[in-house]
């Protein structure tokens, strides 16, 4: 029988999503619960790795296994089994035929940027800090040139392992609450460290540091040398995967707390 699951995880003390050797990731915890549940070894796949640091509220991941047990047994005994920054949100029966990653039609990601002079203590791992005044309008001005299907090399990591740079960016909005910019960007995929390097570089538009503009000839340079360095870890957020409505998966889940939106 094939499972999915809908994973929220503070990313701050892990390795990153996906499994390595000495553990330490959020994989390794979720394969160990599952499989504790299961009593076989489970083996998980995700709609979407993410790196070191980085958080998620709606990972979709999907699994197959022998054992039969309600669906209150993969989200409850599996989160009796988690460290306190992981959890199930939901478990779903699916077709076999279902991939969380291959079946997925968009994800979407949300960076959070804390922007006053001062550095963060309290959310010090959850969101990202900027340090000099930033012009919102500037931003969403230069995000309306990322919009579409374009050749992002400009944002993409060396150590990407897509097969083109090629994606399809739907949205691209900044908004502002308090002293916190809020980045939301939806996609067909993203490359290594897009949204971290798209964040970086509309930073430098939001301080006058280049125009708006800008960012169009970054794209059409596809030289990712030009671009701003690689934006903080601690901010990012996987908020959401895309699915068609005939897998029949549950709603994805709002803020994870009143007042907190990542």
């Amino acid at each position: 029988m094939r499972i999915a699951l809908c994973i929220e995880y503070d990313g701050s003390g892990f390795r990153g999503w996906q499994t390595q050797s000495g553990g330490g990731t959020v994989q390794d915890a979720l394969q160990a619960a599952l499989s504790q549940i299961a009593g076989e070894p489970i083996q998980v796949a995700c709609a979407g790795r993410t790196d070191a640091g980085v958080h998620a509220t709606a990972q979709i991941v999907h699994f197959d296994s022998c054992a039969e047990r309600p669906l209150s047994a993969w989200v409850r005994g599996t989160n009796a089994l988690l460290p306190p920054t992981v959890a199930v949100r939901w478990a779903q029966g699916v077709a076999d035929d279902f991939h969380a990653r291959f079946s997925a039609s968009g994800r979407r990601y949300r960076y959070l940027l804390l922007n006053r002079q001062q550095r963060p203590a309290l959310a010090q791992a959850q969101v990202g800090w900027f340090h000099l005044p930033l012009d919102l309008a500037a931003m969403q001005a230069g995000a309306q040139f990322l919009l579409g299907e374009q050749d992002f090399s400009c944002f993409r990591a060396a150590e990407c392992q897509a097969k083109s740079p090629v994606k399809v960016l739907r949205q691209a909005s900044i908004g502002r609450e308090a002293e916190t910019l809020v980045f939301d960007f939806e996609a067909s995929a993203f490359l290594h460290h897009m949204v971290r390097n798209m964040v970086g570089s509309l930073v430098y538009v939001g301080n006058g540091k280049h125009p708006p503009e800008w960012i169009g000839e970054l794209i059409a340079s596809r030289e990712r040398r030009l671009a701003a360095p690689t934006f903080a870890a601690d901010g990012l957020y996987l908020s959401g995967v895309s699915y068609e409505q005939h897998w029949g998966l549950p709603p994805l889940p709002g803020p994870v707390l009143p007042g907190f939106k990542p």
